[in-house]
């Protein structure tokens, strides 16, 4: 075999090894086993009239909620308001279209901006306030959701009182793929891009792999991290809009306990809950998995209680991997570091601020 040969198939080797050593890889790979077994088990699960467009159509309102968690934890924070925001939102769309005259279109746009404006509530008070993240956001969870609850009372919005041509979009398709699913996909992309590409949301890394050092380097720390809470309540805003048009009727519980499942899919897509690394790919991967999961189990005659111990010991699993994680990179840090001291520059520690180095802090005396 020829250099040139070799070093190209070093090069789609190393690749590959890449691709499968990442969590999204692992993941995906979880959902497909899952999908397999249900569908062994009971073929109408994805074969049936309705199954291909269930498997697409049933993760869609989490993934919004992930992604938009994910660009939280990323800065070190979390969100327990995302629920409340989607059932207050889609409570509001709802009314809406039931008590006023108002054109469609401006009845969505309204209750597009009412998501991002409860997101910034939590944003100031975290990030200018400094009171932390979990203490604001439950706090905000069970205000958000006393509003809906007081508002609704025990009213809801029936499918009667909504456009057609609102209900339609919620259940509609094409070619086969659900509307909502779409909209999730070009949100997933949009946040992809960002955070891979851009210096906004890179910066989200570095805040929260150590966000001392972040201030310390300049990083406009308070206004990335109040983006990043106005972002998630925009994103669980359209997940509201999107719950009123697929489901068509809203009462006052609507989104209720999906905060954890937000969470949890971040975290079992990959993203640390200590900051600083994981990408909304995995999020959104972590809430199909955990959605084809709550799908699956029925199927193949599993109780409701195992429903939820599997996806308590995927969150556990997720974390320990993680750790587990965290000292193998701490190990390979240090041995390169020992080659540097020795006149062997090929390892180097990471920069301030990267994932490796938080990795790293945190298994160092």
């Amino acid at each position: 075999m020829s250099p040139a040969t070799s070093q190209r198939t070093g090069q789609r080797t190393g690749w590959l090894g890449r691709v499968g050593r990442r969590r999204e890889t692992s993941v995906a790979l979880a959902v497909v086993l899952v999908v397999v077994v249900a569908t062994v088990a009971s073929p109408s699960f994805a074969t049936g009239a309705d199954g291909f467009r269930n498997l697409l159509l049933t993760p869609a309102l989490l993934v919004l909620l992930a992604v938009g968690q994910a660009l939280v934890v990323v800065t070190k924070n979390i969100d327990l308001s995302v629920s409340a925001v989607l059932g207050l939102t889609a409570y509001a769309t709802g009314w809406m279209f039931a008590n006023t005259s108002l054109p469609a279109v401006v009845v969505v746009v309204l209750a597009l901006l009412l998501g991002p404006l409860l997101g910034l509530v939590n944003g100031v008070l975290v990030s200018v306030a400094r009171v932390p993240s979990l203490v604001i956001t439950l706090g905000t969870l069970y205000a958000f959701r006393g509003v809906l609850v007081a508002w609704a009372g025990a009213d809801r919005v029936n499918a009667s009182d909504l456009p057609s041509a609102f209900v339609s979009f919620g259940t509609g398709t094409v070619l086969g793929v659900p509307f909502i699913t779409l909209v999730a996909v070009l949100v997933l992309a949009a946040l992809a891009y960002l955070l891979h590409s851009t210096r906004s949301g890179r910066e989200l890394y570095a805040i929260g792999s150590d966000p001392q050092a972040a201030v310390l380097y300049g990083l406009p720390v308070t206004r990335r991290v109040l983006a990043a809470f106005v972002a998630s309540g925009a994103l669980a805003g359209l997940a509201g809009v999107l719950y009123a048009a697929r489901y068509a009727t809203i009462s006052s519980s609507a989104g209720a306990g999906l905060e954890l499942n937000a969470v949890a899919a971040a975290v079992i897509g990959g993203v640390a809950i200590t900051g600083g690394s994981g990408t909304v790919v995995g999020a959104a991967l972590g809430a199909v998995l955990l959605t084809t999961i709550n799908r699956a189990l029925p199927t193949v005659g599993i109780a409701d209680f195992w429903q939820q111990a599997v996806v308590g010991a995927l969150i556990i699993g997720a974390i320990v991997l993680d750790r587990l994680l965290v000292v193998r990179t701490a190990r390979r840090l240090v041995a390169a570091r020992h080659q540097d001291h020795h006149g062997d520059h090929r390892g180097s520690p990471p920069p301030a601020g990267t994932a490796d180095a938080q990795r790293l802090k945190e298994v160092a005396p």
